[in-house]
Formats: structure tokens, sequence, C-alpha cells
């Protein structure tokens, strides 16, 4: 049966001819720039200069066990995995117990910028459950909502029950370009 397939294939390909050349050129439909990625990027986020950019104004309200979770595109999973499981080391800390809406705000703010300009990637927010608080919650909502408006915070995540549960959040931040470059080398020479 294999020898009269075989021979059937031959009659049908006897009129084809092969191709005269052998290679193929691929072209993209869509080419993703960077200069397009950064049109991407201001275009979903607020900027300090926007007047809802860490509003006092509102923010969802969130019940005190509410756990809060947020991830920016390109981060990659295992990251994010890694940092809601509290594997990265604490780096420090931020305690907004007994704080004002307004003075809870700019301590954030102040925080982020120091742990930049300390290089520091994997911090805590300690916010409180907001049990008590009338309305409840009312910092932990306001974090949840403040944090995804900063460009510098790539993830977070309520944080393990020994770092604080639902009252705390893990906190993942941009490299500096310092930071990327000795990433960057450091894959480099292990691939050799």
């Amino acid at each position: 049966m294999a020898e009269d397939d075989f021979q059937l294939f031959q009659q049908m390909m006897q009129d084809v001819k092969p191709l005269t050349h052998d290679t193929v050129t691929c072209q993209t439909q869509h080419q993703i720039t960077q200069a397009h990625q950064a049109r991407q990027l201001a275009a979903t986020r607020f900027t300090e200069q926007d007047s809802d950019y860490l509003s006092l104004d509102s923010a969802p309200m969130l019940k005190p066990e509410a756990m809060l979770s947020f991830k920016r595109n390109g981060v990659q999973e295992g990251v994010f995995r890694k940092l809601r499981l509290g594997k990265y080391a604490i780096q420090a800390r931020l305690d907004l117990h007994r704080r004002t809406l307004s003075q809870a705000r700019e301590e954030i703010l102040t925080f982020v910028k120091q742990c930049l300009r300390m290089e520091l990637r994997t911090v805590i927010i300690v916010h409180g459950k907001g049990q008590r608080a009338d309305p409840p919650a009312l910092i932990k909502s306001y974090v949840a909502h403040w944090l995804p408006q900063i460009a510098e915070v790539q993830c977070m995540h309520s944080t393990q029950h020994y770092h604080g549960g639902t009252g705390a959040v893990y906190v993942l931040l941009k490299k500096t370009p310092q930071q990327k470059l000795e990433n960057k080398e450091r894959h480099q020479k292990r691939l050799g």
C-alpha cells in the first residue's frame, strides 16, 4: 500500500517546479517602539501635574480585610509571584498608622522618592486595616488608589501574615538606570 501511495504522490507532483530562492523574508505588521511605549504609558497614568494625581477627594472604598493587588504591564509573572509571597528582602518600611489622609499622601511621595534615590526596590507600606476608623479602611483605600498612579511603582500586593497581612502592602519600585545596567551585565556574564 505504501508503494502505491508513493507512486500516486509522484504522479501528482510531476509538473511542480521548485522555487528559485530559498530565503524567506519576515515582515512584522506592528513594531512597538520606545516612543510608542512612552505615549501609551503617558496615556494610562496620572502625572504630578494632573489634578487627580494622588487626589484627596475620592477613592473607591475597600473593606478592612480586602486584598490589595496591582501589576503593571511588562512585570514578569515570576517577579510578581515572588513579591506576593514575600520572597524578596524588605529594604525599607513606612508606617502610616495615626496619620491623616494628607499626611499619608505626603509621606508616601517622600518615601518613594527617597527609596529611589537610595536605589531600594522592595519596600513595605503599613496602612493598617482601619477596622475602627470612620469610614472603615480609609487610609488603606487611598493607598490602594494612589500607588498605581505613581509611575515608579511596578507592582504591589498585600503582605504575608508575618508582615502584616491585609494591613500592609509589598511594593516593588522601578529599577534605576544603573541597576538596569548592572542586571544586564550580570545576565550577560551568566550566559557567557
